[in-house]
């Protein structure tokens, strides 16, 4: 008998975490590093977020809160839904996390089982696959290909829906791909899913207010009113907030899923931190005025990214819509070898050799299920990416 779970067998560590942590040795160990695996803003939290903290620890506000959420940040989020994306909400609609990653987790958890289906568009965040997975469910992938611009199509949902799906996975603007989907090509999707009462629909918009150009954000329920009772729309503060380190992520659906989901988190976490969720009510409720200037650093990062990219042998890089990420192709150096010897058989070789070879940290494309590909993070200083992307034509000019 072993001692480990078999679950674990069902999934592998995260590859973002692990090019993160192997960027860290070699900086350690003395090499010039560039990380751009890690996705989380530059930025430093907001001050008066940051000051909203301060207070509610002066204020003796350390104790356990509601397993889901403070009242006051449950109100803060329901006024949020209104405010940007016309969905009307009431608290007890509304779950608190530890990021959003555990209300994803959680929701799995409480509404999977053996045989259930869950539709992934590739390329997907890391942690999807192997969340539904952990839940006991099967994840079942929808490829968006470079050519589609990194979007599925309405044939493709219908054609991967069966009698076991059970939700439909929707992240946009994505990570990996930064690919945003559009009112119009939003709205093709959910009069497919209209057509299937049987399916739900998980939305994660957690890079919401990073959307660049002409592109306008918005969300399955807001497009389809009728998929309101079976869309579960998960958010968060760490992106456009610049709180990753704060934890605090939150979902807004039909009352009883919401108290399935509480009843998850009431055995595993309880509470997320009172001092973080006292912070995000002020990130909520307060001024939002530092949204379109770190926009549009963003915005002036991603074309600087996708040009020096796109100089780069053999390399093609989309302009993606939001979010702080490009997702190019390698394709044209497959089959080449480095400088130093490494022969390119696919993505992770690649950015296993760039970083050895440059000391430029990248995550392979495989890892979000789409290849030959990788990621970029484009959330580091003008100066770093300019660095890191010579780095990258130069490697690229060296393959033969």
């Amino acid at each position: 008998m072993t001692f480990l779970s078999a679950t674990l067998d069902r999934v592998k560590p995260s590859p973002t975490i692990a090019v993160t942590t192997k960027a860290a040795e070699l900086k350690a160990a003395g090499r010039d590093v560039i990380g751009l695996g890690a996705g989380e803003p530059d930025f430093d939290t907001p001050q008066n977020i940051k000051d909203a903290a301060v207070a509610a620890i002066a204020e003796g506000k350390t104790k356990y809160t509601a397993v889901d959420g403070i009242p006051t940040l449950k109100e803060a989020i329901c006024a949020k839904f209104t405010r940007d994306n016309d969905l009307d909400y009431v608290p007890a609609q509304v779950t608190v996390g530890t990021g959003g990653k555990q209300v994803l987790y959680n929701a799995f958890m409480a509404t999977l089982n053996p045989g259930d289906e869950v539709i992934i568009p590739a390329p997907y965040w890391v942690s999807y696959p192997d969340m539904v997975l952990l839940a006991g469910g099967t994840p079942v992938t929808v490829e968006a290909t470079l050519e589609a611009n990194f979007k599925i199509t309405p044939a493709q949902l219908e054609a991967a829906i069966t009698p076991q799906t059970k939700w439909f996975l929707f992240n946009s603007p994505s990570n990996p791909t930064g690919a945003g989907y559009s009112w119009s090509e939003l709205k093709e999707l959910t009069d497919v899913l209209m057509r299937h009462p049987h399916v739900w629909v998980m939305t994660d918009d957690m890079y919401e207010h990073l959307a660049y150009g002409n592109f306008k954000f918005c969300t399955p329920a807001q497009v389809e009113p009728g998929l309101y009772d079976r869309t579960l729309t998960v958010n968060g503060v760490s992106k456009a907030y610049a709180m990753t380190g704060w934890r605090i992520g939150y979902a807004a659906g039909p009352e009883h899923l919401i108290k399935a989901i509480r009843k998850v988190q009431s055995q595993s976490t309880s509470n997320p931190c009172s001092v973080s969720q006292y912070a995000a009510v002020e990130a909520l409720n307060g001024t939002q005025d530092f949204l379109k200037p770190n926009n549009t650093l963003f915005e002036g990062r991603r074309d600087l990214v996708v040009s020096m990219l796109n100089q780069a042998p053999g390399i093609v890089c989309p302009k993606p819509e939001g979010a702080f990420y490009v997702y190019p192709s390698i394709a044209g150096c497959i089959g080449k070898t480095s400088a130093a010897g490494t022969e390119i058989t696919d993505d992770e070789v690649f950015a296993t050799a760039l970083l050895e070879e440059t000391g430029v940290a990248v995550v392979f494309g495989a890892a979000f299920g789409l290849s030959p590909n990788f990621r970029v993070s484009y959330a580091t200083s003008d100066e770093a990416l300019k660095e890191a992307c010579q780095r990258v034509i130069t490697f690229c000019e060296g393959l033969t």
